[in-house]
């Protein structure tokens, strides 16, 4: 057997399949004490609200600028429970790899995995491996489950969105989603851009002290319009972005070429906050000493005046984003 490539008996329960868990997951998840003998494990949450998410992964390349598949598969899903209101402490695991995959490359994705999980202050505390045939799978895919607990402060939800309310957000939009397009090498484009993809807890958790705070959410598939397309189907309000979005020139020039727009592209370690009007320079403040939230900017404004999402342009004019439909960059993450 080709011991530097994944066949179909890695996946079939036997010997094989025990040194593949050993050798590559439980090796590299050391940190987690993942136990690969049982069937099911105990994990403690103390007190408080239990929180639960679900992800799955499927971008390509599996390696991009900034980030791979695996600490993708952990910034997402921890990223979720963070702008809910939640600490992430426990993620379970669930591998899909494609037989001939390099078993080099499976050690690096989880290395990369296993070192996110640890700066994100995760566990894995569970996890499962399948092997599929060749041509039947994308290389690898992952899927996670993620667990925490809600804690003390405001807790972020659309219904507490009122008229008059500001939209921030913590850094430039779209570097996620151009930084894999360039790295697809499909438009015979380069670059040095990378991925935004990271933890945003130190982001979150500040704000949940400000009573001022509404709502959070990582702006991923659909970037920031797609959110306020979210926020006015759910409130019956109107999205206001303002011309102060900020765009990394990269990303504002790769859009430009191939006709993509920014404001839909997918951000992997920013975070959108609606905020109460007088508590947005705290608001902003806050994530300004941080060095994660250093470009924070004002984006836009809750109105009741259209029951639309409104984009202001530099010239004084606007323009509607429309609702996204068809899929303008597939496999982001």
């Amino acid at each position: 057997m080709d011991d530097k490539r994944i066949s179909l008996a890695h996946g079939n329960g036997g010997r094989f399949m025990r040194e593949l868990i050993e050798d590559v997951f439980a090796r590299q998840l050391a940190a987690s004490e993942l136990d690969v003998q049982a069937d099911a494990v105990a994990i403690e949450l103390g007190e408080g609200e239990v929180m639960i998410t679900t992800d799955g992964f499927t971008v390509q390349p599996l390696e991009f600028p900034g980030g791979d598949i695996g600490s993708l598969a952990v910034h997402g899903t921890t990223n979720d429970l963070a702008v809910s209101g939640a600490k992430p402490m426990y993620l379970t695991l669930n591998a899909f790899i494609e037989e001939g995959f390099e078993t080099a490359r499976l050690e690096r994705i989880v290395g990369s995995l296993a070192e996110a999980a640890l700066e994100s202050g995760v566990r894995i505390s569970a996890g499962d491996t399948k092997v599929v045939r060749r041509g039947e799978g994308g290389g690898l895919y992952l899927a996670t489950t993620g667990v925490g607990v809600r804690l003390p402060g405001v807790r972020p939800s659309m219904s507490l969105i009122q008229d008059g309310d500001v939209m921030i957000v913590s850094g430039p939009v779209g570097d996620h989603g151009t930084a894999v397009m360039l790295a697809r090498e499909e438009f015979g484009l380069r670059g040095d851009l990378v991925s935004d993809a990271g933890p945003v807890m130190q982001l979150t958790e500040p704000l949940l002290a400000l009573d001022g705070l509404r709502f959070m959410r990582d702006p991923t598939r659909g970037g920031i319009a797609s959110i306020g397309h979210e926020i006015v189907k759910a409130t019956g309000l109107g999205v206001r972005f303002e011309a102060t979005i900020p765009v990394r020139e990269p990303v504002q020039s790769v859009c430009e070429m191939l006709g993509y727009d920014p404001y839909y592209l997918a951000c992997e370690g920013r975070v959108v906050a609606v905020i109460a009007e007088d508590q947005v320079d705290a608001a902003l403040g806050i994530w300004r000493d941080i060095p994660a939230g250093r470009d924070a900017a004002r984006i836009g404004r809750i109105t009741a005046a259209a029951e639309r999402v409104i984009l202001e342009t530099p010239l004084g004019g606007e323009r509607f984003l429309e609702e996204l439909e068809d899929d303008p960059l597939p496999r982001i993450c």
